[in-house]
């Protein structure tokens, strides 16, 4: 063998020793929540309320139902599907909507769109409180099992463990990380050890793979049959995150962990809760920690608290990435992010969102008492935001693939089907609290519009109220100012009109700096922008330059870093020099408004005065800063 050959040997194996060892990282964060899901998905299946006994053909007919959507919705949709729909790398709803967004021309289908895909955000939210209260609390109530004395303490446990799981999160998440393989591997070994112990002692719970059975449970109960699908559902949540991490990980770890580790386990789980149930029909009590020996009972409470608290963890940091994407794309107003490893930039810390969703949560433990109950609820958030999804998916494959319109309907029509009559089995149950995650979705709904059309309709106030910058720039050639030494940075997000900082600054001090830079931050729709591709810089007057800076909605925005790359335009800066001019803008609200209702201008009122610093959000030295007030009426 050559050199060569050799060479392309080593690269090969490196590349799958590679992938195999982010396949072991995936479990916990891409298969966390779903990996979790037999605590409370078959349990909930079989719920006596529904009003099917619990016959053998039902349980043959209720754990075909969990293998097929199992099957369907997340090998065939999300494996082998969604997760072609890459955007540069990136995953996730909001990559999602980026790429459908960006392939409608007509202003109408694109702000339709783009209320779609704001919708689904939304309610992800709703899942990331549902899933850590459902997760933790389904665990825990496993104490009960051996006896009763420990009833009255599953919900304070419940939410004493979610404190402490929030309470860390501001020292980032490296420590609880390091052990996300090796709990995750005991886990899903433990789910397939127990499913394959009662499948031995029952095989002929293996006649579930046939989808016949599946269908008459889905189909021969009448109402019931449709109301089952709400709980059959709970076996699929955590689905969006394969979509959601496919940039930390990759499509090929992920399909790697899923056929390979998961999938199995979780099948062998189901069928082995089905079996017991075949032999032992009073075990529906809790069926997920009768199957285990009586011996294994309390390490097996610990090892799934471990387990749903890294599911929750993979949950809670989705809901900080998300919120991160959000306020770059202007969904958001800024929020204060703290990075908390100097060597993964992925892994941020949001404040504020960490204990708002440590409120929601603890409401939602306290309110809903056991995860039963939790299960109503948690199918509305879930399913809603698989058919978004799946609707953003057929605007890519149609219009940005460009394949046939009949393949492009039969590839995501399926799949809006089955999306949509589990969500309609769902909303069945919104008056036993599928009501909640709705509520908060359109919650976060109303706030995310309101802020992305109020500064829209802002920048359209500044641009009719502030001078073009053209005429400015030539009125200062014919009268000129005093200039003083140094480089005076302008912040706008309206490049074509006079910075209103520029404005009051020379009002006050009457005198202008030897050069001025106008300075625009841009977030596109895309993950990340290359720093080839970060800056444009351009010199519009003498002594004046228009310097455009283009962030992607992952990226860390740092102003003081984008200027030094000026330099083979002309514009060396030396960052100790400079000084950065921004303008506070007090909005104040007026009868006639931005054309929206008197909430949503008191909403977004109230949102601008409280979002983040932008010296803060731009990594601009504060010392360097000078800050000019503007009033704005609304």
């Amino acid at each position: 063998m050559d050199t060569h050959e050799m060479h392309g040997s080593d690269r090969a194996q490196a590349a799958r020793t590679s992938t195999a060892g982010l396949a072991l990282l995936a479990l916990g964060v891409v298969y966390g929540d779903i990996g979790t899901s037999p605590l409370y998905a078959a349990k909930e299946t079989f719920n006596p309320e529904h009003g099917i006994a619990l016959s053998p053909e039902n349980i043959l007919g209720g754990v075909s139902a969990i293998f097929w959507i199992l099957m369907i919705v997340v090998s065939l949709k999300y494996v082998m599907l969604v997760l072609r729909a890459d955007n540069r790398g990136e995953g996730g709803i909001m990559a999602l909507l980026s790429l459908a967004a960006a392939t409608q021309v007509r202003p109408s289908a694109r702000r339709a769109l783009l209320a779609t895909g704001v919708l689904g955000a939304s309610l992800f939210y709703g899942d990331a409180v549902l899933t850590p209260a459902i997760s933790v609390l389904s665990a825990v109530e496993g104490l009960e099992v051996g006896t009763d004395a420990f009833k009255p303490y599953v919900v304070p446990l419940s939410a004493g463990v979610l404190v402490a799981l929030f309470a860390i999160q501001r020292y980032g998440t490296a420590v609880v990380g390091r052990l996300f393989g090796p709990v995750c591997v005991l886990w899903f070994l433990a789910l397939a050890a127990s499913g394959l112990w009662n499948i031995l002692k029952q095989p002929a719970i293996l006649a579930a793979l046939e989808p016949m059975h599946a269908i008459r449970f889905v189909t021969g109960h009448g109402q019931a049959s449709f109301l089952v699908l709400g709980s059959v559902l709970l076996a699929i949540t955590g689905a969006e995150a394969l979509y959601a991490d496919m940039g930390h990980f990759g499509r090929r770890a992920i399909r790697l962990a899923w056929f390979w580790i998961v999938a199995p386990a979780l099948v062998l789980n189901y069928f082995g809760q089905g079996a017991l149930l075949l032999a032992d029909p009073a075990a529906l009590e809790n069926p997920f920690y009768r199957a285990f020996p009586a011996w294994a009972l309390y390490p097996m409470v610990a090892l799934a608290t471990a387990a749903t608290v890294i599911a929750s963890q993979a949950t809670i940091s989705g809901a900080y990435s998300m919120t991160r994407q959000a306020m770059q794309l202007g969904y958001l107003p800024r929020m204060n992010v703290v990075h908390t490893s100097a060597q993964a930039i992925g892994q941020i810390y949001v404040p504020a969102v960490n204990w708002i969703l440590l409120i929601a949560v603890i409401a939602a433990v306290a309110g809903f008492g056991s995860s039963s109950r939790l299960a109503s609820a948690y199918g509305v958030s879930v399913m809603g935001t698989m058919l978004v999804t799946t609707v953003l998916t057929y605007f890519v494959i149609r219009h940005r693939w460009k394949y046939p319109i009949a393949l492009c309907l039969a590839a995501t029509g399926f799949f809006v089907l089955v999306d949509a009559t589990l969500l309609a089995a769902a909303l069945h149950k919104i008056f036993e609290g599928g009501m909640f995650p709705l509520l908060l979705g359109a919650a976060i709904f109303a706030v995310m519009m309101t802020w992305r059309r109020g500064r829209e309709r802002l920048l359209e106030r500044l641009r009719s109220a502030t001078p073009p910058l053209a005429g400015f720039l030539a009125a200062l050639r014919v009268a000129p100012p005093d200039a003083v030494p140094g480089t005076a940075v302008f912040l706008t997000s309206t490049p074509d009109v006079t910075p209103s900082a520029l404005l009051h600054s020379l009002k006050h001090y009457r005198v202008l700096h030897a050069r001025n830079v106008f300075l625009t931050v841009e977030f596109l729709e895309h993950p990340n922008v290359p720093e080839s591709e970060r800056v444009q810089c351009t010199e519009i007057s003498p002594g004046y330059w228009q310097v455009t800076v283009r962030y992607g909605y992952m990226d860390q925005p740092d102003v003081v870093r984008a200027l030094e790359l000026c330099a083979p335009a002309g514009l060396a800066v030396y960052p100790m020099e400079l000084s950065y001019f921004l303008a506070r803008e007090k909005l104040v609200t007026i009868a006639t408004g931005l054309r929206g209702p008197d909430w949503q201008d008191t909403l977004f009122a109230a949102m601008a005065r409280n979002a983040a610093s932008v010296t803060d959000f731009f990594n601009i030295p504060p010392n360097r800063v000078v800050e000019l007030g503007s009033r704005i009426e609304l």
